[in-house]
């Protein structure tokens, strides 16, 4: 069986709740048995810095020698625990001495499956201004909306300021639900990409919004596993 390398650490909540669910996943697969899985826990605030300078070169760099470590340490197929890193991820794929796992396609395959073809984007600065999201739904036909940019700032803040770092509040999970309540009627959205793997933590499905959340993390994972079992 291949052995799975995570990149993780940005940020370490999320990282802990890949691997739980990842674990989960593959003893139902093996009768019991958990696969083997390696984790590499970096600086999520050295990837928030390079991210915020020209970020191809340096956080290419920095992530590229992260995932040589997992692949000396026996791991034949990686995923990055996080969304902003794929800002840079098909020069890393490029480059990769191991398989890699995408965030990006394998939630653009889950919003296909279940039909959509407009879509809000929650995350980082850096992911919802960024061009790898769009640039890869947009070939299934698939249209993203942004939040406005005062509602960008929010976002940003609260995943910086305390989704990062462990504190979930509860007028934090109404605001960013009030949120989807205005794009749902201002921007006729038919989903929400949790495009950050804190925003599950914070936000469900079972906390009473009025559209589907789709949970990055648990897209991620799914398609990890079915890799890995390949």
């Amino acid at each position: 069986m291949k052995r799975l390398g995570i990149v993780g650490g940005i940020g370490p909540e999320s990282t802990v709740v890949y691997y739980r669910q990842i674990v989960a996943a593959g003893r139902e697969r093996l009768g019991g048995a958990s696969p083997p899985v390696l984790i590499n826990s970096i600086d999520v605030q050295m990837v928030l810095r390079l991210a915020e300078d020209d970020p191809v070169p340096g956080l290419r760099d920095y992530l590229l020698s992260e995932i040589g470590v997992l692949a000396r340490a026996g791991a034949s197929l990686a995923l990055i625990a996080a969304n902003t890193p794929h800002i840079v991820f098909e020069e890393i794929r490029q480059r990769s001495p191991i398989e890699l796992v995408s965030i990006v396609e394998a939630t653009r395959d889950a919003a296909r499956e279940r039909g959509f073809d407009r879509l809000a984007l929650f995350g980082t600065k850096f992911t919802m201004q960024g061009r790898f999201y769009p640039e890869v739904f947009s070939r299934s036909h698939i249209e993203l909306v942004h939040p406005r940019e005062d509602e960008q700032a929010y976002i940003h803040a609260i995943y910086v300021e305390e989704l990062l770092r462990n504190v979930f509040r509860p007028e934090t999970r109404e605001r960013l639900l009030a949120i989807v309540e205005l794009m749902k009627h201002r921007d006729q959205v038919q989903a929400v990409i949790l495009a950050g793997t804190e925003l599950p933590l914070l936000l469900t499905n079972e906390s009473t919004s009025s559209l589907p959340l789709l949970d990055t993390t648990e897209i991620h994972v799914r398609a990890a596993i079915n890799e890995l079992f390949r």
